[in-house]
């Protein structure tokens, strides 16, 4: 299962999911729903956006986890 660690490049650079969505143009309940993995499909377009914003690796917003059994 792909997890998305967009909540915590937030927290480490302390703005809110709101300020994210006004600086990127990304909607808010789409930043929500990757927040909470509560989403079916990422977006190339938003990870490129939220990898420049944090100047980050995507590395450092989404992993792989295996599904439990």
């Amino acid at each position: 299962m792909i997890k998305m660690k967009l909540h915590i490049k937030l927290a480490e650079k302390r703005i809110t999911q709101k300020q994210l969505a006004e600086d990127t143009g990304v909607r808010l309940p789409t930043i929500s729903g990757y927040c909470t993995d509560n989403f079916k499909m990422l977006s190339r377009e938003h990870l490129n956006i939220f990898c420049k914003y944090f100047n980050c690796n995507i590395s450092d917003l989404i992993e792989f986890v295996e599904d439990e059994e």
